[in-house]
């Protein structure tokens, strides 16, 4: 049997991608070394930020619109709870160099690019961020970016859902089971896996922070760099219901490097607050996944006391997720450099799970249609260096 295509990787891209070629045939394998959603690679926590206008890139944008429909249609089609929409407060100084996901200047853009786009949204005076948003310690040049329509993902239940949709379309699906090499055929691709054969036309990459083994041997084996990063939950000491979603949006402060949530877990789930760290390089096989207390407590006194009222110093949990970062934080979306055959989809840089639905379609149109109505070109290896 010859398949249409094989994913591999069924984390976020990988299962958005198998459930959109499983809408236009049943022919397609997809293969994960796991058993997704699991908590070894970057799509775990219980929540992920999307926003409509994106800081990264206006070419981003329509990548987040269309993903929003997408998980629309996915919550009517099942019933699911998939995206919950409580605004977003992003906070910064609007000309600030800071860079955030290796992007300068991304408050401004995010601004330029809701105006662009005709997104809903509102800028807060310091006044207005004191009087609105009591939960945060403000700095005397702080203004603030309000979105409407942000919110958060569900990324377990994302990937849960659209892989039971690709199977209910007839994809086939076997999870733990590591590819070890692909070879190019006449006829297409052979994949080899620790428990079998498979041929396809067309293979599909979405191996998250794995995909640095892919493109050893290739002029783009430096391009990637996997970053070792801490989601914390911290106790809420203040009043709980300031922190629920009703009157605590999603939240980015982008002069400080920190980004958060609104208290879904009850009054003893904590707030799940994290930073970004660039320091140490490492890699899926051998990155630490305990978080001590040492570092802990130094995230507690370094980044929540001074910014945040009422939370802390109790952390109610904390899990490692990592990054896979292009040195000018855009994705990754092309051919195999050395075969054309195979496509990647990697390398989401801290800030793919709210693309995912968009890039799994785009992934199917390159696959069946080769070709794809959304501009790629940012996305292509030659430009993310």
């Amino acid at each position: 049997m010859i398949f249409d295509a094989i994913v591999v990787g069924l984390g976020a891209m990988g299962s958005a991608t198998l459930y959109q070629l499983a809408k236009q045939t049943p022919n397609v394998l997809g293969l994960d070394q796991f058993a997704p959603p699991h908590t070894l690679g970057s799509t775990h926590g219980d929540t992920r930020i999307t926003r409509q206008a994106i800081g990264e890139g206006a070419h981003f944008v329509p990548l987040a619109l269309r993903s929003y429909d997408i998980w629309r249609e996915l919550e009517q089609r099942t019933g699911e709870e998939l995206l919950t929409i409580t605004g977003g407060l992003f906070i910064g100084q609007e000309h600030s160099p800071v860079q955030m996901h290796n992007k300068p200047g991304w408050l401004s853009t995010t601004i330029r690019a809701a105006e662009q786009f005709g997104i809903a949204h509102r800028l807060l005076d310091h006044a207005a961020l004191r009087r609105e948003f009591p939960q945060f310690r403000y700095r005397p040049d702080d203004i603030g970016y309000y979105e409407e329509e942000a919110g958060f993902l569900k990324p377990e239940r994302c990937i849960s859902v659209q892989l039971e949709q690709a199977r209910q379309y007839g994809a086939s699906v076997r999870t733990n089971e590591r590819m070890v090499a692909f070879d190019a055929t006449k006829t297409g691709i052979t994949v080899r896996t620790e428990q079998g054969v498979y041929q396809t036309r067309k293979l599909i990459l979405t191996t998250g922070s794995w995909i640095t083994e892919s493109l050893r041997h290739t002029p783009y084996q430096e391009l990637l760099t996997v970053y070792r990063q801490v989601l914390y939950w911290f106790a809420i000491e203040g009043n709980y219901t300031q922190y629920t979603p009703d009157k605590l949006p999603v939240f980015i402060l982008s002069e400080r490097d920190l980004y958060g949530f609104p208290a879904v877990g009850g009054p003893a789930g904590g707030l799940k607050i994290a930073t970004e760290t660039y320091a140490h390089a490492t890699s899926p096989q051998v990155v630490d996944r305990t978080v001590s207390e040492a570092e802990t407590r130094r995230m507690y006194e370094e980044h929540i006391a001074p910014n945040f009222v009422g939370v802390g110093p109790a952390c109610v949990k904390s899990v490692v997720c990592l990054y896979t970062m292009t040195p000018n934080g855009d994705f990754i979306i092309d051919q195999h450099p050395d075969h054309p055959d195979v496509l990647l989809a990697s390398a989401c840089s801290g800030h793919g799970f709210k693309h995912s639905a968009a890039v799994g379609q785009i992934l199917a149109e390159l696959t069946l249609q080769n070709r794809t109505g959304f501009s790629i070109e940012p996305f292509q290896l030659g430009h993310s260096r």
